[in-house]
């Protein structure tokens, strides 16, 4: 038997990471190297809309979530994709060496690409830390805490009358009545069986 659930237990934590023109929730983040410009690396899907900006552009941010952060950040940044949506029209965002980051944050960390390594699912991004900064002391959201507390943290409000159709893998929102018979997931690219419909 293979619990895949068992992950949750790595200590990795959430952010909100940032290039230009896009981001979103990200939680694969660890620091590779020491010194006065460490490395960092960041794992990010390689469907997600991100992961595009990111081979086009140089610099990156991580802003690092807590536990007390406001759940439309979780919502805008890890349920839409900016395909659809501007995520930094409803967000507090403050833009350091020219790459926009959260306000409501603990702080953050802007990268400058150094190397990038793809496999079958993911790319993982390494980055040398540039510019950072501490916003508020405070204990930083676990990837656990998020998994075990994710019904809450994402409660889902309809509008119209339409329904929310749920991805039961990345947890992406799609707001319609029915789903189209050929609908595919924009972030993770699974198909219309694995969403389930909240009234």
């Amino acid at each position: 038997m293979k619990n895949k659930k068992i992950t949750r237990k790595i200590t990795q934590r959430m952010y909100v990471l940032t290039t230009n023109g896009g981001g979103c929730i990200v939680d694969a983040v660890s620091q590779i190297s020491s010194g006065d410009a460490p490395l960092i690396s960041v794992a990010v899907m390689n469907q997600n809309y991100t992961n595009a900006l990111l081979k086009n552009n140089e610099r990156f941010a991580l802003s690092i979530l807590g536990m007390e952060v406001n759940p439309e950040i979780i919502k805008t940044f890890g349920l839409c994709s900016m395909r659809d949506i501007n995520k930094f029209e409803s967000v507090v965002m403050k833009e350091i060496e020219g790459i926009p980051v959260i306000e409501d944050c603990l702080g953050y960390m802007v990268l400058e690409k150094v190397d990038s390594i793809v496999n079958e699912t993911h790319t993982l991004f390494i980055g040398k830390l540039i510019e950072a900064d501490v916003f508020l002391e405070g204990e930083a959201m676990s990837y656990g805490y998020y998994q075990e507390h994710k019904e809450e943290l994402l409660k889902i409000k309809t509008e119209n009358g339409n329904t929310a159709w749920v991805c039961t893998v990345c947890g992406y929102v799609y707001y319609k009545e029915e789903l189209p018979e050929d609908f595919q997931c924009p972030i993770c690219g699974v198909t219309k069986e694995l969403f389930q419909g909240n009234v």
